[in-house]
């Protein structure tokens, strides 16, 4: 999702926030690295009591709290560059090479369009009693505010046959032109973050970090049959459930969510 792109949405957003948001007191504005693959930094809007842990997804255009649910708004657009931007956008780039899996990219017939996201995730995620699979559609938010898709092109569908239209940042655009991730978002660990980096949030609060730990390459073996496994972490030092993304199915979470999902609207 320098690396922001500024949008409509974005200054409506920002407009509301000055003349009715009166739970906003502070603001993020997120450093750039520097990198050509992306944007200019954005000011995201973040409300009383927004816990500093999510202040680290800069791709939100605003972030907010009530006490309960933290609520993450997002355009969903990434913040480097992609085949399917169109061709007038400053981050469009023609891609020919292999993708995911050494696949040799084929592009879908979708591009990207800004959207309007809601994310809203517990501020105090537990294990749930009952664990619910993830449905088809946006299951959770990465720091660039793209969001996280499951392992599934379709109904029980694998994503053999969606792999091979991943972009060099391995994601791509659905049909409704949201672009979002099945598997390990590749600009936020290898420019803006690293490969044993927080990267997000699934919809039931818990983080979501990458394929490294300790300088060690997380193994589906290793974690439990959420896809996650529970111990300290940069961010957590009294430690935490967390999910792992890995190099294969079931890439970002396996068998549900480990806690109780908040929801997700557009």
């Amino acid at each position: 999702m320098n690396r922001f792109r500024i949008t409509t949405s974005t200054l409506a957003c920002s407009l509301l926030a000055l003349l009715a948001c009166s739970n906003t007191d502070n603001s993020v504005t997120p450093s750039t690295t520097g990198s050509t693959s992306g944007t200019t930094s954005t000011t995201v809007s973040v409300g009383t009591g927004v816990p500093d842990v999510f202040k680290k997804i800069y791709g939100a255009t605003s972030i907010t709290t009530d006490g309960v649910y933290v609520y993450i708004k997002t355009t969903g657009m990434p913040d480097h560059k992609s085949a399917y931007y169109p061709t007038s956008n400053s981050l469009y780039e023609s891609f020919t090479g292999t993708t995911f899996g050494g696949n040799r990219f084929s592009k879908n017939p979708n591009s990207i369009s800004a959207q309007n996201f809601t994310f809203k995730i517990p501020l105090n995620p537990k294990a749930a009693t009952t664990h619910t699979a993830t449905n088809l559609g946006a299951i959770g938010v990465s720091l660039n505010g793209v969001p996280f898709f499951n392992q599934y092109a379709g109904p029980n569908q694998p994503l053999r046959n969606e792999i091979v239209s991943f972009d060099q940042w391995w994601g791509h655009p659905a049909p409704t032109n949201e672009y979002h991730y099945h598997v390990e978002p590749l600009y936020l660990t290898t420019v803006t973050a690293t490969k044993s980096s927080l990267l997000g949030f699934l919809l039931d609060g818990f983080p979501v970090y990458g394929p490294e730990e300790n300088g060690t390459t997380v193994s589906n073996a290793s974690l439990d049959a959420y896809h996650g496994h529970t111990h300290a972490t940069a961010e957590y030092p009294n430690g935490i459930y967390h999910y792992h993304i890995t190099s294969t199915d079931p890439y970002i979470n396996g068998s549900g969510y480990y806690g109780t999902a908040g929801t997700f609207s557009k």
